[in-house]
């Protein structure tokens, strides 16, 4: 078993992990508390019958918009099983089912938008696929999609900036404060991936606990290799930033087109690009916040002000997105449980096999 990522824990792991577990438990319940007493606040001042009566007034608009996720859901299937290679590749329909647990688990869940990616790789080890291989599509996959975030959001700035008033450019400027903070580390990121990093760290930690660790050298070394396979394959990572990811964004945006449609608050489909481009990146940085609670919101009236539309309108949007979250995420969230116990249940069955014979 590979433990080069976090999530995989050997037999002399620091006995300190389950106290750093239960603290990021207790903050993660903490945050969304908070962020819930936001929430509630929002709408209670915002008139909450007006939230209320925009959203019964949407009513099945409301579902169809929430299942339209579904879309940019099978946009980063594809474009995420373009990153792997080998025989033991899954289908298009396995990697449907792990975007699908990979978003419920990092939406909904206090895991600093990381635990989804520890799940999706222990589904993808049971599959047959190479621990290198799959940790390798993973790493380059979240680098990818954080660079195609970065590129929307300046694209979404500039809008604002093209579409220029006094409270749109100080929002504009707020948010080029941030990526210009951010940029660096991105850069820094990507340099990083191309030097050998795990194998390096590991060779470092081997060192200190007098070769120990030597196994895991070897595994993070053909992490490292296949990292660079991945960005060799030029035509791959272009595709993937340049078609996979703007299609995901335009699908996704069709979500909020369609919430609003149905809200009664007219935007055009590039308008809904922005916003959820925008949105997007607040949602990114209160990552610590599970589900985004009171920072959604907040983002939501912050950005759908640039564009005209009333606070009651964009909680109503805010609350549509919730309703997403509700059929699609927390299902999933079931759906990684029942996947867990057929593991489980998977590796226990052969014990009074063997038993008996």
């Amino acid at each position: 078993m590979m433990r080069g990522l976090p999530g995989w824990r050997g037999d002399g792991d620091n006995e300190s992990a389950p106290d750093s577990a239960a603290s990021m438990k207790h903050l993660g319940r903490a945050t969304a508390l908070a962020g819930l007493l936001v929430s509630l606040w929002l709408v209670w001042s915002s008139h909450p019958a007006a939230v209320f009566g925009l959203l019964r007034t949407a009513g099945a608009g409301v579902l169809l918009a929430a299942i339209a996720h579904l879309l940019p859901m099978l946009a980063n299937a594809c474009d995420w099983r373009s990153l792997m290679r080998g025989a033991n590749r899954p289908s298009l329909a396995a990697m449907l089912h792990l975007v699908w647990i990979r978003e419920s688990v990092n939406s909904m869940l206090p895991v600093a938008r990381i635990g989804g990616e520890v799940v999706s790789f222990r589904m993808l080890r049971r599959r047959g696929v190479r621990p290198s291989t799959a940790a390798g599509g993973l790493i380059v996959d979240m680098q990818l999609t954080v660079i195609s975030q970065l590129l929307f959001t300046l694209a979404g700035i500039g809008y604002l900036f093209a579409h220029a008033q006094s409270d749109t450019l100080r929002l504009a400027g707020q948010l080029a404060w941030g990526v210009v903070a951010l940029t660096p580390l991105l850069v820094l990121f990507a340099v990083v991936q191309h030097a050998s990093p795990f194998e390096r760290a590991t060779r470092v930690l081997n060192r200190m606990t007098s070769g120990k660790l030597a196994a895991l050298v070897g595994q993070s070394a053909q992490i490292d290799q296949a990292i660079k396979l991945i960005w060799r394959r030029r035509a791959v990572v272009l595709r993937y930033l340049f078609f996979w990811q703007p299609l995901q964004c335009v699908l996704t945006a069709v979500e909020i087109w369609l919430a609003l449609h149905f809200l009664g608050a007219h935007v055009t489909l590039i308008e809904a690009v922005v916003i959820e481009s925008l949105i997007q990146a607040v949602s990114s940085a209160a990552f610590f916040v599970p589900g985004g609670l009171g920072v959604q919101e907040g983002g939501f009236i912050l950005i759908g002000a640039a564009f005209g539309l009333d606070p009651a309108t964009c909680l109503a949007l805010a609350g549509a997105r919730r309703v997403r979250d509700l059929l699609i995420f927390v299902p999933g969230l079931f759906a990684w449980q029942f996947a867990e116990s057929s593991a489980r249940l998977g590796q226990a069955a052969p014990g009074p096999q063997r038993a008996a014979t």
